[in-house]
């Protein structure tokens, strides 16, 4: 019996399995190998450097904006941009996702139509969105709320209908209320799903800023990449692009450490890696 509380006590104990997450700085390794190859290809000259700036060079071009307050300036425009872009996307989505999965009517009623929508390229919208919001910060919110409400309303949508039946039928059988419904069965079988689409929403939403930001904008990470292509210095667009990977992937552990908690009950198979 001591020897089994120690080997539950110890998760490092013989024939646990390796687990990347007790291992974070493990997903550094790459990317830190990938640029020091870079750095010592252009320091050798097997690469140019002119076009294609060392990491060094792009850390310098961080840092001397970082310095003279513009960074901050400009990641907080795009992530104001994208805040609330994401917000009303995704709140619609879900919520005409989740009717239309509900509703065998609604689904009739409305599917095709959103079907056929979500068919037309969202950069076609600009012009219209010009002409209606001018160029200023509201036609850049509804080019990226555009771009988030379909990958959100099909994810909770297809989550909704995919629901078994069987599980649904267990609840009536125990006279679950709707709500009751919906709260014990629907919303713990759908959740997985829900939070895999505002992923995948959130993923879109820093493709979409950056041609909303294309639109006449004066301040963000699009309007660095444009300054950058404009003055002939491929050392800010490079940074302008890591900025935009670093503060892409910091929104979406933030989406995944908040929804954690939602879903400490499952027990996949990817639960102790």
């Amino acid at each position: 019996m001591a020897q089994y509380r120690n080997s539950k006590a110890d998760p490092a104990g013989p024939g646990f399995a390796f687990r990347s997450s007790d291992y974070p700085i493990v997903g550094f390794l790459f990317p830190v190998a990938l640029f020091a190859a870079w750095e010592i290809l252009v320091h050798e000259g097997i690469i140019g450097g002119r076009l294609m700036p060392p990491p060094s060079k792009i850390l310098y071009a961080v840092y001397t904006l970082a310095a003279s307050g513009d960074l901050s300036t400009h990641v907080g425009a795009t992530l104001r941009r994208v805040a609330i872009g994401f917000a009303f996307g995704s709140l619609t989505g879900t919520v005409l996702g989740a009717l239309t999965g509900y509703s065998k009517l609604l689904a009739r009623l409305l599917d095709p139509t959103l079907q056929a929508l979500r068919a037309i390229p969202s950069i076609a919208w600009v012009p219209l969105f010009i002409l209606w919001f001018g160029i200023f910060e509201g036609s850049k919110v509804a080019l990226i709320a555009v771009g988030v409400f379909f990958p959100v309303y099909l994810g909770v949508y297809g989550a909704v209908t995919g629901v078994d039946r069987r599980i649904v039928e267990v609840g009536r059988v125990f006279r679950l209320s709707g709500f009751e419904l919906i709260r014990l069965i629907l919303l713990p079988a759908v959740l997985p799903d829900f939070i895999l689409a505002l992923r995948a929403g959130l993923g879109l939403v820093w493709m979409f800023v950056v041609a909303a930001e294309f639109m006449g904008a004066s301040e963000g990470l699009g309007y660095l990449l444009v300054d950058g292509q404009q003055l002939g210095k491929p050392d800010q667009i490079l940074a302008a692009i890591l900025i935009f990977a670093v503060v892409g992937k910091a929104t979406d552990s933030l989406l995944l450490i908040t929804t954690a908690r939602f879903l400490r009950w499952r027990d996949s198979h990817t639960s102790g890696i």
